[in-house]
């Protein structure tokens, strides 16, 4: 196959910017240099480690092992020892690539450790296109799950998943070379490192990472010349609260050509504060590890809150019942058929260029995650509305409530309650019953500690927004929301965060 990264080898972007962290940046010919030495260094390695850390040094360092045909395990640098160790064990990488001066863990730090020298001797070193594997199946990374059913889980995508995704996504968000995207996600996962650092590059076009996220940093990067966002519900969440007296802030997103949320739902409150605000979107696009990008709002459709768009171009979906009976799909124009109604629950599976090839380690797995026909199955709830977009009600886990004969998703009694002024953040859950098989559970952060709303009036609030069945039977109030690295609620913590808070039923 063709170069993933076809400006590095391009004369006419050498001079383009590239790279951009705090006061740290790289043009396409610097970084072409940079990562062609050390790609040199990494021909014949059977895979490698990233400690992905949010620097210069990481996103060398993975298109370095993209150019030598290596495949990077990316490791977060919050992850405690066991799981590092569990990682380390299953994906068994020769070395690690870090950032100089950073001290690595144990076990880490047994690894022969190569530090990513960015801007070092051999600047005139190209990048060599003829290294990269021929093969479109040959391994790109291999990209651990977050182990909320066990240990993590080592998916291994191939150079033509990142190829399809990104392309994919360039023909629904109209990205191209001119585009200067900003972010402050971490680069340890599908979102930040192949979205966010790897998709600008493979357009040619400038990605500025703001280490750390904050308002302040999206109002300058914005002002200056950045022309689109990504992040994730927590940071648009940041941003709307922001928004009611940062008026520099609605000027700056108010500007922005393309403004992106994905990892979890947006809820509907935080789509419309934002544009209120701006008068502008936010997109929602949808995907997972194991399936990059699936779906997406394309910049030419009308955005609607709470729906993740279309399939992208190449990518099959279909929704389907337990038994496997087919509820919707989209034909090859992308046209919905079946049933469509925004109320018929079913799982997402999903087909094409853009899926994992296995879990590393774990022929069990894999072919567990497959149907006979070869359809993935995500475990994500959705339904098809009448205009053909996809609505994601939750995990089949954690978030398909079955009560008094009822399926129910849970993000859309999230959203309801989300609409409450007096709730701050809300998650809502299933739990037995005797006689409705599950109730609905509602989490609450109250807007005032001091003052939380009566359970009754939540539960009317939701019914007179939704359905009867659909109204909370249990109140829980709460201080915080456990969430993971990416702002995800984590919602089989919540027993364990709600421990010691009153009961409200």
């Amino acid at each position: 196959m063709s170069s993933l990264f076809p400006a590095l080898v391009s004369g006419s972007t050498a001079r383009r910017p590239a790279l951009r962290f705090g006061d740290r940046s790289l043009t396409y010919a610097e970084l072409a240099a940079s990562a062609g030495a050390l790609a040199a260094r990494l021909d014949g390695r059977e895979r490698v480690a990233v400690w992905a850390t949010p620097s210069l040094e990481t996103a060398v360092g993975v298109v370095a092992a993209l150019l030598a045909g290596a495949p990077a395990v990316p490791l977060n640098p919050k992850s405690g020892e066991g799981e590092l160790g569990h990682i380390l064990g299953d994906s068994a990488p020769s070395l690690v690539l870090a950032e100089p001066g950073v001290e690595l863990p144990s076990p880490v730090s047994d690894l022969a450790r190569v530090d990513v020298q960015v801007g070092a001797a051999g600047q005139d070193t190209p990048a060599r296109p003829g290294t990269e594997p021929d093969d479109p199946a040959a391994p790109a990374l291999v990209v651990y799950t977050s182990g909320t059913t066990g240990p993590p889980k080592g998916a291994v995508i191939p150079r033509r998943a990142i190829a399809s995704t990104l392309d994919a996504l360039a023909d629904a968000w109209q990205w191209t070379g001119d585009d200067v995207l900003v972010h402050g996600l971490p680069l340890f996962h599908v979102h930040g490192l192949i979205l966010g650092i790897l998709g600008p590059l493979r357009r040619g076009a400038a990605v500025r990472h703001l280490g750390r996220f904050s308002a302040e940093g999206v109002t300058r990067e914005l002002g200056t010349g950045a022309t689109m966002l990504f992040g994730v519900p927590t940071m648009y969440h940041r941003l709307a609260e922001a928004l009611v007296e940062d008026t520099e802030l609605a000027k700056a997103l108010g500007g922005a050509r393309l403004l992106v949320s994905g990892s979890a739902a947006l809820p509907v409150h935080d789509h419309e504060r934002i544009t209120a605000a701006t008068g502008r979107r936010v997109l929602e696009r949808y995907g997972m590890t194991e399936t990059l990008m699936n779906t997406s709002v394309r910049v030419d459709g009308e955005p609607r809150p709470g729906t993740v768009g279309v399939p992208l171009p190449g990518v099959d979906v279909r929704l389907v019942e337990e038994d496997g009976t087919t509820i919707a799909s989209y034909d090859a124009d992308g046209t919905p058929t079946g049933t469509y109604d925004g109320e018929t629950v079913g799982e997402i599976q999903v087909r094409g260029p853009n899926l994992f090839t296995e879990y590393l380690n774990r022929p069990d797995a894999t072919a567990a995650a497959f149907t006979e026909d070869g359809w993935f199955r995500t475990g994500d709830m959705a339904v098809v509305d009448p205009d053909g977009s996809v609505r994601i009600v939750g995990r089949k886990a954690t978030d398909l409530i079955k009560s008094g004969g009822y399926k129910i998703g849970a993000g859309e009694i999230e959203n309801a309650l989300l609409e409450h002024p007096a709730v701050h953040e809300a998650a809502v859950t299933g739990e037995p019953d005797e006689d409705l098989g599950e109730r609905i559970v509602a989490w609450i952060v109250p807007a005032d500690p001091e003052a939380p709303p009566a359970a009754e009036e939540l539960a009317d609030h939701v019914a007179r927004r939704l359905a009867p069945h659909k109204r909370p039977r249990t109140v829980r109030f709460l201080t915080s929301l456990p969430r993971n690295d990416m702002g995800k609620i984590l919602k089989r913590a919540l027993p364990d965060a709600v421990a010691k808070a009153p009961k409200h039923d």
